[in-house]
């Protein structure tokens, strides 16, 4: 069984031993970009320093084992996402890549009056590449609201449905809220009516293992920063003949079969959607970020998590005039918030000041800020390196701004 060290596992992580001004380093934008492991980093390194060679082109030593290597990285992580035979995994640059493949890929499907169903608490990511095809084609696009607590309102969503639905599209966790979506209720009953899903996992793997035959979605997605590997990689899984079927996003070496001047015939997926050189060296830190995490004790992780986030929580309150936005029981550790006497860009700028990491604004998700009706919010986002000392760290800095603006 492994083990939950917070000292040990915080070690890991060279960055968390920064200061900034003199000041250690609160490291709470997890939901913007997660920070890598010395695993995650060496990994990297070594590739350039000793292995570094272009893959499935060369005939020489180093480009066979890269190519073994950067092929090795997509069964490993295949199988820690409990990956179904029938599907296949294609590396991109992000979630919000992966998406826009997906749209494009069923863009020639869809036709005038079809529908997608979305959510009002979606990532821009997987609001605007919907809303390009929509306008492209003339489909529609119903947009779910959400309970008082900022859980998704699960009976307007299958609502939402008729004989015109062609997708829906939805988040596993709210990047805003923190909320959890029931997503395997919310496939299955899209299966069931011959509707295609896609996930944006971004936000829920961060948090612990996602096992995607039990999620059962058509299409689900991620990128590689949230998840503490690198940035530039990123992954989109899906149905392997659905995909064949797909137009290329990209063309041009390595996607193709054969090239005449006549014509060119493409390759299948996985290398169907994996033009050019790929991110050789982050395909390999993602592979590495699988493997810390799957040294992890999930079940103290996220006890660990949720207890620095309620603790949190409960603070903020203790001080007045706080507006917590997603209070759903079970939520990921992530804390989005108003206070009445800051401008959430206030509250930042101050607690950057002793050295705070957070996030202000809108988060990518300004129709979710439209639906409260408010321009932007403070978040704070927790991993499981975070410790006591970051929530303490974070109260003084809240202190601080209540004794400016109060």
């Amino acid at each position: 069984m492994p083990s939950f060290d917070i000292d040990q596992i915080r070690a890991d992580f060279p960055i968390l031993s920064r200061e900034i001004d003199g000041k250690p380093l609160t490291y709470l934008d997890n939901g913007a970009t997660a920070q890598k492991p010395s695993c995650v980093i060496e990994s990297m390194r070594k590739f350039y320093a000793e292995d570094n060679a272009n893959i499935h082109r060369g005939i020489h030593y180093l480009s066979r084992e890269a190519t073994e290597a950067y092929e090795n990285s997509r069964t490993q992580i295949k199988a820690a996402l409990g990956l179904p035979d029938s599907h296949e995994l294609i590396f991109v640059r992000g979630a919000t890549e992966g998406i826009n493949l997906v749209t494009h890929g069923l863009s020639d499907r869809l036709s005038e009056g079809d529908e997608v169903v979305l959510t009002i608490m979606e990532h821009h990511a997987n609001f605007v590449p919907w809303q390009v095809i929509a306008d492209r084609k003339n489909i529609k696009l119903h947009f779910v609201g959400l309970t008082k607590d900022g859980e998704l309102d699960l009976e307007a969503w299958k609502a939402a449905f008729n004989s015109r639905t062609r997708v829906a599209s939805f988040t596993h966790v709210s990047n805003v809220l923190g909320s959890i979506n029931p997503v395997a209720e919310m496939t299955t009953f899209a299966r069931e009516r011959g509707v295609l899903t896609l996930v944006d996992g971004a936000q829920a793997l961060p948090h612990g293992p996602v096992d995607l035959s039990e999620v059962g979605s058509d299409f689900y997605v991620f990128s590689g920063h949230k998840v503490f590997g690198p940035d530039g990689i990123g992954v989109l899984t899906g149905p392997r003949d659905l995909l064949n079927a797909f137009p290329p996003f990209q063309s041009g070496g390595d996607m193709i079969d054969r090239v005449q001047v006549s014509g060119t015939t493409f390759r299948e997926v996985p290398e169907r959607f994996e033009a050019g050189t790929p991110n050789i060296s982050a395909t390999l830190g993602l592979a590495e970020a699988f493997r810390y995490m799957a040294e992890i004790d999930w079940e103290e992780a996220r006890a660990h998590e949720h207890s620095l986030a309620e603790k949190t929580a409960e603070e903020l309150k203790s001080l007045g005039g706080i507006r917590i936005f997603g209070e759903s029981p079970g939520k990921a550790s992530i804390i989005s918030f108003l206070y009445d006497v800051a401008h959430p860009q206030d509250v930042g700028t101050i607690l950057d000041t002793e050295g705070i990491a957070i996030r202000v604004g809108h988060h990518c998700a300004q129709p979710l800020m439209d639906y409260y009706e408010v321009p932007a919010t403070a978040r704070a986002s927790f991993a499981f390196y975070n410790n006591e000392a970051d929530v303490e760290a974070f109260m003084r800095g809240m202190h601080k701004v209540q004794r400016f603006f109060g």
